[in-house]
């Protein structure tokens, strides 16, 4: 079984390709993905838009998964970490609207989101959400509880979202800001039940 890169001691290697980074393999993933999706991703697609080999590619990152949860992490760190501020409420919404908005900018991450989510970006802005949510009285188990009730929320709303966009299947009359807007009030309404 292979170990998540994030939980894997990386042997160093020498370097092969030397314009070949981690970063600049991220980077033509995430445009890869965006481009053709998921499955579009292969090993060997990237290579060729990276200019090298597979093997070149190998050296860098061991498998796709590997290049998967990069990916992840990646566009998590295109959520703007905000300020705390007093307002512990608001400031759960300015990140989870940004964790939404950068599912929906990539619409391919909301279906990647089960995967171990254990790399620096993610666990930043994870620290930060339950920060506010302590500050608003959350411990202990209760904390854990909303952590997740708060994030399944924010990724089913973004899956919902993106499949509406991709099908035009969605209600055209719904604002989804609002409605997202609307259900995270609901569930930050909910208090500690210590």
């Amino acid at each position: 079984m292979t170990t998540s890169i994030w939980l894997r001691d990386e042997e160093p290697r020498p370097r092969r390709a030397p314009q070949l980074t981690r970063e600049r393999i991220v980077g033509e993933a995430v445009g890869l993905l965006d481009a053709d999706g998921i499955d579009g991703l292969t090993m060997r697609k990237l290579a060729q838009r990276l200019g090298v080999t597979s093997t070149a590619l190998y050296w860098h990152v061991t498998t796709k998964d590997d290049v998967l949860d990069l990916a992840v992490d990646e566009i998590f760190g295109e959520v703007a970490l905000p300020a705390p501020g007093d307002d512990w409420r608001a400031d759960v919404r300015r990140l989870v609207r940004g964790w939404r908005d950068a599912m929906l900018a990539h619409p391919w991450a909301p279906a990647l989101i089960g995967r171990p989510l254990l790399g620096p970006h993610v666990l930043a802005r994870t620290e930060f959400l339950q920060g506010a949510l302590g500050r608003g009285g959350h411990r202990d188990l209760d904390l854990e509880v909303i952590t997740r009730v708060v994030a399944n929320y924010v990724i089913g709303a973004a899956v919902t979202e993106a499949t509406w966009r991709r099908t035009a299947t969605g209600p055209a009359a719904w604002d989804e800001d609002l409605l997202f807007d609307r259900g995270l009030d609901m569930i930050l309404r909910s208090g500690p039940q210590g």
